[in-house]
């Protein structure tokens, strides 16, 4: 929980200042989110400093009582919840067994009235309690269509959905396509023409669509639509033939391909990581045949296994587009014609199929367990085979990173400790020496460190040594000190930046590296410490090496 499931819900908290955080409907050791209180009340609102409220996720309060049998009545849900920290239910569960929990002593009308204090705190910063008819510069009364849909946030829809693309592969390069000679442009795929596809779950309502189909109409003098398969489910292959007959007549040949919400969804998991149906086999089909290069643009929340389609020689591109939005349609077109230069880095590994054989879907762990041959999870602890890393992503420009000569190969850093804890040496209390699985190495606690300034900077220079501009993300890996006992991860991301770079120029990028923050590990109690010793931070291929050191001994 400390060291992976709590960390973005904490930076949401801390640093992005949420105004408020939903429990979820399953347990965690045995205890519903939205009745625990050691994860509302002590660490949400407590620790994390919370200046906001704490939602249920919908009916989650009568849940846990209805369907996990939690509580013997409905008024000890009621209160559980309350007690615990949660301030709004999204459902009419607490509305309706509340007040008679009160009468039955079971929770206090003190609990309901901090409850509303944290809910309409925020419902005053929102100007809900403010006069609209004398035009409060604070009410969002007003807001509608006409605001959402402004030029400059549909412009902004596009740059968001154009940034996010990642282009998996590009051989030859076959990308991008040119207008020129891509005159005629076969379109294929259940994705193809999408619309609500595109803007995933948990949207609005879009202001408009541009399709696959749409978007790169405007760049193609003729297009021949085929959707190849009736759905994503794509379980036949009636309509092979009319597609694979476009491909030979195209210059090219565009295939939108991957899943909808029918294949994965918030009430729906997936049960493999292949493209539905026979949606594989069409993509072979269609490629074997196709007169130009066959570009796969792949739709989806998740990883796909689409091995075949990177060893095949004859798929000359593929893009991940996600859920684009939108404006999908039109930033898949740019990306493809070489508008824009993608720039999208992968933000979760993707695994080969093999990966779920010996990977239950309920098993959270993170950490691999070689006897039990469970593979573990994440770039941060998985070792095995991968269809693309983490942080993979092309460019149709090349950039290379250096760390100016001036830069001495390792930082030395000190730690000092925080004379609130210790004011003269370390001790037992502060450092641990590695003898048993709940420790790690020799390390220092993080609340016992002087953390506010304990920050590494280091400059890199990026150079586009191509012939397109483009922007290049710099991603920062830290492997800690490995010294027995409980393992770290054997890498994680610590810092990015993203840098845009004419061609042919050189900028410089500046990274800044809280020690405490970004080269803490969690021990096996759950308490984390910054590890001494040499701490190796990795940029692409490159290496610089912090070492870390007690101030005092």
């Amino acid at each position: 929980m400390e060291e992976t499931f709590d960390v973005p819900f904490k930076m949401c908290v801390k640093e992005g200042k949420v105004a408020s955080v939903m429990c979820s409907y399953n347990q965690v050791n045995g205890v519903p989110t939205c009745a625990d209180p050691n994860l509302l009340k002590k660490t949400v609102r407590a620790q994390w400093r919370l200046d906001g409220y704490i939602v249920s996720d919908c009916d989650s309060v009568g849940v846990f009582y209805d369907s996990q049998h939690y509580t013997s009545t409905p008024e000890e849900a009621a209160a559980d919840a309350i007690k615990a920290g949660l301030d709004l239910d999204c459902g009419p569960f607490l509305g309706v067994h509340s007040e008679e929990a009160v009468k039955k002593g079971l929770l206090k009308e003190v609990d309901i009235n901090n409850a509303l204090v944290n809910t309409v705190t925020v419902q005053m910063r929102l100007g809900m309690f403010d006069d609209n008819a004398a035009g409060s510069s604070s009410s969002y009364a007003r807001l509608g269509p006409k605001d959402v849909c402004s030029p400059a946030h549909q412009d902004l829809a596009l740059e968001a959905a154009t940034q996010g693309i990642v282009l998996l592969k590009n051989h030859g390069p076959s990308l991008p396509l040119s207008t020129r000679r891509h005159r005629t442009l076969a379109v294929i795929g259940p994705n193809s023409d999408a619309t609500l596809t595109m803007i995933g779950n948990y949207a609005g309502v879009a202001c408009g669509y541009t399709t696959p189909l749409q978007g790169l109409g405007k760049y193609a003098s003729r297009t021949l639509h085929k959707p190849g398969c009736a759905d994503v489910a794509c379980a036949n292959d009636t309509l092979f033939g009319a597609a694979i007959d476009a491909a030979r007549q195209a210059d090219a040949t565009v295939l939108v391909m991957g899943l909808d919400q029918s294949i994965e969804a918030e009430f729906r998991d997936r049960v493999g990581l292949l493209l539905p149906g026979r949606q594989q086999d069409l993509v072979s089909k269609v490629a074997a045949a196709s007169k130009g290069p066959t570009i796969l643009v792949l739709m989806s929340g998740g990883p796909i296994d689409v091995s075949f389609a990177n060893n095949d020689p004859r798929i000359g591109g593929i893009l991940w587009a996600g859920y684009p939005g939108q404006a999908g349609g039109a930033a898949i077109a740019r990306i493809l014609f070489g508008t824009t230069n993608p720039g999208g880095k992968l933000p979760m590994t993707w695994y080969p199929q093999e990966y779920l054989r010996n990977l239950a879907m309920t098993a959270m762990e993170m950490r691999s367990s070689p006897s039990k041959g469970y593979p573990g999870r994440t770039y941060r602890f998985y070792k095995g085979p991968v269809v693309y890393p983490f942080g993979h992503g092309l460019s149709y420009t090349k950039f290379v990173q250096t760390i100016p000569n001036n830069v001495p190969s390792v930082t030395v850093v000190s730690i000092a400790l925080d004379g609130r804890h210790h004011t003269t040496s370390l001790n037992k209390t502060t450092t641990t020496t590695i003898n048993d699985s709940s420790s790690y190495g020799k390390a220092i606690r993080v609340t016992h460190a002087k953390c506010s300034k304990l920050s590494v900077g280091l400059d890199v220079d990026v150079r586009n040594v191509g012939n397109r501009d483009g922007s290049h993300t710099l991603l920062v890996l830290s492997s800690p000190p490995r010294q027995g006992g409980w393992a770290p991860p054997h890498k994680q991301l610590v810092a990015f930046e993203k840098v845009y770079v004419p061609a042919n120029t050189q900028r410089r990028v500046r990274i800044n590296i809280h020690v405490c923050k970004h080269l803490s590990v969690v021990d096996g109690s759950g308490i984390r410490r910054i590890p001494m010793g040499r701490h190796k931070l990795h940029i692409g291929d490159l290496m610089h090496s912090v070492s870390l050191q007690p101030a005092t001994l």
